[in-house]
């Protein structure tokens, strides 16, 4: 691979853009991974970015660079392409060929390569070594579905695998769908056969109210007699952190409002200062999981 033969060279990392990012997932859960793998071992492998004129523009590296402030270091290796974007866009496909993207990954890169830099489709294949099929699913994929489903995966609400199957719904459906998903819990098994059930219903308005009466309708179809096979511990974990992580994106939000115009500041404020400590609480009791299961895996390994 060409980008593996471009010379190493340190990068401070106020030089280090990540406009690319939006191109790829981001899960908090990798993140901590890579800064602790960071902090224990250094930088492992070099970044892979190309030059904009104005700053290096990652293709490759984005955990690192996050991980990286975290640490607060101040430079990391880089390789530098000596391409343009469009190309240096289509190399990201090429640098996870082993590693592997999820199709809906691979779906905002054949996006932005037609739409942002106006290539055709035979093009995109050609320069990424795929057929125009390829190419033409991929694309089907990140411009069918629900524009509010897919900010659901980038934030890490919804699985891309569930994305996947939820994309197969009409556009109207899949929204309430894929909140569904989030806000049970389930798992890409469970979508994926609520998605089969849903397609044979006749209308959007039919799928609409299944959806609203979805546990009713799963027990109405369950071959236990009506009764829905309760939730592993796991399974209720992940609703649970689904819901909050929900939840905290609608406070983020509200937080950014300047100012938040409420009634009663003090209680605002008082209620802000408790949920500070629930955070700070919560972060130590992650910390303490995180932990835990890291010495889990060092014994099994």
């Amino acid at each position: 691979m060409a980008a593996l033969d471009t010379p190493v060279r340190t990068a401070h990392l106020e030089e280090l853009g990540d406009r690319l990012s939006p191109l790829r997932l981001c899960k908090p859960a990798a993140d901590e991974h890579m800064r602790r793998s960071l902090a224990q071992h250094g930088q492992l492998t070099a970044v892979t970015a190309f030059d904009d004129g104005d700053r290096l523009q990652l293709v490759d590296g984005f955990k690192r660079l996050r991980a990286a402030g975290l640490l607060g270091w101040t430079h990391l290796r880089v390789r530098v392409l000596e391409d343009d974007e469009a190309t240096a866009t289509a190399t990201i496909v090429a640098l996870h060929e082993h590693r592997g993207l999820s199709e809906l990954e691979e779906g905002w890169i054949v996006r932005s390569l037609c739409r942002d830099h106006g290539l055709s489709q035979g093009a995109v294949a050609q320069m990424m070594s795929r057929h125009k099929s390829w190419v033409s699913r991929r694309l089907l994929l990140a411009e069918g579905l629900d524009e509010v489903v897919q900010a659901d995966v980038r934030i890490g609400l919804l699985s891309a695998r569930s994305a996947l199957a939820v994309a197969a719904l009409p556009r109207g459906n899949q929204q309430p769908a894929a909140e569904l998903v989030s806000r049970r819990g389930m798992t890409t098994r469970q979508t994926e056969a609520m998605v089969r059930q849903l397609r044979e219903l006749d209308s959007d308005e039919a799928r609409a109210h299944a959806i609203a009466q979805w546990p009713d309708a799963c027990a109405s179809t369950s071959s236990d007699a009506g009764r829905a096979r309760p939730r592993t511990e796991g399974e209720q974990l992940l609703a649970d952190v689904a819901a909050l992580m929900r939840q905290a994106v609608r406070v983020e939000v509200h937080l950014l409002e300047t100012p938040v115009r409420v009634d009663g500041p003090e209680v605002v404020r008082q209620a802000l200062g408790d949920l500070a400590a629930l955070l700070a609480t919560l972060e130590a009791a992650i910390a303490r999981a995180l932990a835990l299961q890291d010495k889990a895996d060092a014994t099994l390994a």
